[in-house]
This record gives structure tokens, C-alpha cells and sequence, in this order.
């Protein structure tokens, strides 16, 4: 499945005021990981029929079927997501939940599919630019994606897990060097200039920075937002972040704290609750209660 980040898989769900559909997705994602492949493809079909989801939510649903062992509706959703706009194809070619479609004679033609499309979207790419931009964004995750093994097999305050922050401390300061230097001469690389993931690689080093990084640039975040050259719930998660940082309450729920009596993690304090799950439609976030389940929250 695609890699999730900041709580990682935010499931970019295109839901207005559709919370049925948010709710269908974050339920089969839930089931891939409980490993219950077939009803979690059960689930996406419910999700995503009369064309709705994103790219995303397709890849995803045809890693279920084909972890089900369903290759033609794994074939389907994949093709559907090429369509969608899916683009990374180093992604597609080495994940493991579609190690059983490699050898599918649809299989050659689906990448030769990919190809084609990214050959004409990327006509326009600034290809250095976005080749920086997708090594950083490497960088960025590599060490993240060690959290979670090291504090289950060492503890949060072990002496691994300080080693591990350190390097992903050393590591965001060299990639923010980057970052300010190219928003400082370009502006926000938005995805028609380097495609999604490079571009999301920019946002990724920012909301990892110092607050006075976060807050000099979120305005540039914002324009490209508006622009739909940055997604909508990138800026949600910054604009919460900056609030947060600020002392003031959230607007779309992303952040969590920890509770400093029960050391337990907690959603920060949220402004106007009653209207939180339509802010966080608007910006293409699914419902609160179905993201504060990953947390068991």
C-alpha cells in the first residue's frame, strides 16, 4: 500500500459532504490492516463506486483485492487509479501487496499504461528540480519509518530512540537548507512543475521545521493551495500545526498532544467542535472520530 506520513496515511478523501463514503474508506483501510484483505476490498467497492476517491483510495482498494487474490478487480482499481492520476510508478513496481500481479501478462501493459501517462505530464516538469525534490522526500521518511519499530523493541525514552531523533533531527535541518533555499528562488514548487510527490516532499520538510520556518512559508502553502498546486489537506495540517504552535486552538483537528497527567496522546483543543467535520471536509479530511481511530482515541 502507499506509504502513509504525518500519522502517516491521511486518506485523501474527496468527500464535500459525502461522510458515508469517509467513513466506508477509513473502515477498509482498517481492515487491510487487520490483514482481512477481502473485506476490506468489500469495503472500498462500497467507497468508491460512481467514481468517487482519489488515485490513492484506488491503489489502495486494488492492493486489497489483490492480497485477496482477486487479480481482475486488482487490475481494475489499478487502472482506474493510472486514470485518477497515480504516478509513482518506483511505488507501484516494488510494492509487495502486488507481488502476485507481476506476472499477470495485464501486468506489462498496466506499466506501459503508466508510462505513457507520465511521459506526457512530466513534459512540462522541471526534471532536476523534481528529482532534488524526490530524494529529499526520501530522506525525510527514512529515518521517520524506524520509529515505530525502535520504540516497540527499545521504549520511546531509550537510548535508541534519542540515536534515531538525532539523525532525524540532523537530517531535517540539511533537507530544510534545501527547501528554504528553492522557496526563497522559485516560490512553492507546486505538482504541474514537479509532480505530486516532490511536491509534497516541500510541505513534508516545512511541517517538520522550526515555528518561525512553518510560519514564514505557510502563506506560500496557502497560495498554492488555492491554485490546486498543493493538496488542501497539507494546509490543514500546517495551519493546525501553526496554531498549535502559537497557543491557539485548531481549526481541522489534525494534531494530537500528549496529556501530560495520564502521558497518554490527546486531540489538542479544537475551535468551534461543532462544525469540525465540515472544515475538515472542506480541506478533504474524513470525519474526526474515523481519524481518531488510528490512535485508538
Amino acid at each position: 500500500m502507499k506509504t502513509a506520513f504525518l500519522f502517516l496515511f491521511c486518506l485523501l478523501l474527496l468527500v464535500s459532504s459525502h461522510h458515508s463514503y469517509a467513513q466506508s474508506a477509513a473502515d477498509a483501510f482498517a481492515k487491510y490492516q487487520a490483514k482481512d484483505y477481502k473485506a476490506s476490498g468489500q469495503l472500498y467497492d462500497q467507497a468508491l463506486k460512481a467514481g468517487k476517491g482519489s488515485s490513492t483510495d484506488h491503489y489502495n482498494a486494488a492492493c486489497s483485492w489483490a492480497l485477496a487474490g482477486d487479480k481482475t478487480k486488482a487490475f481494475t482499481y489499478l487502472n482506474q487509479a493510472v486514470a485518477k492520476g497515480w504516478e509513482n510508478k518506483s511505488h507501484l513496481q516494488t510494492d509487495t501487496d502486488l507481488t502476485s500481479l507481476h506476472t499477470d501478462k495485464r501486468w506489462p501493459q498496466l506499466v506501459k499504461d503508466l508510462e505513457t501517462r507520465l511521459a506526457k505530464v512530466e513534459a512540462n516538469y522541471d526534471k532536476p528540480l523534481k528529482a532534488q525534490l524526490e530524494k529529499i522526500y526520501v530522506t525525510d521518511q527514512q529515518y521517520r519509518g524506524m520509529i515505530d519499530s525502535v520504540q516497540k523493541k527499545f521504549g520511546m525514552q531509550s537510548e535508541q530512540m534519542k540515536d534515531l531523533w538525532t539523525k532525524i533531527n540532523a537530517q531535517d535541518e540539511e533537507n530544510k537548507k534545501q527547501v528554504v533555499a528553492i522557496l526563497e528562488k522559485r516560490g512553492w514548487p507546486g505538482k504541474s512543475l514537479v509532480g505530486q510527490q516532490a511536491s509534497q516532499a516541500v510541505f513534508l520538510v516545512i511541517q517538520h521545521a522550526d515555528k518561525a520556518t512553518m510560519e514564514k512559508y505557510l502563506p506560500l502553502l496557502r497560495e498554492a493551495a488555492a491554485k490546486g498546486e498543493a493538496s488542501k489537506s497539507s494546509l490543514a495540517l500546517m495551519e493546525d500545526r501553526v496554531r498549535m504552535n502559537q497557543g491557539l486552538p485548531q481549526l481541522y483537528g489534525s494534531q494530537l498532544r500528549m496529556n501530560p497527567q495520564t502521558q497518554k496522546p490527546e486531540l489538542y483543543q479544537v475551535e468551534d467542535e461543532a462544525n469540525l467535520d465540515k472544515r475538515r471536509a472542506e480541506m478533504g479530511l474524513e470525519p474526526i472520530k474515523e481519524y481518531l481511530k488510528r490512535f485508538n482515541l
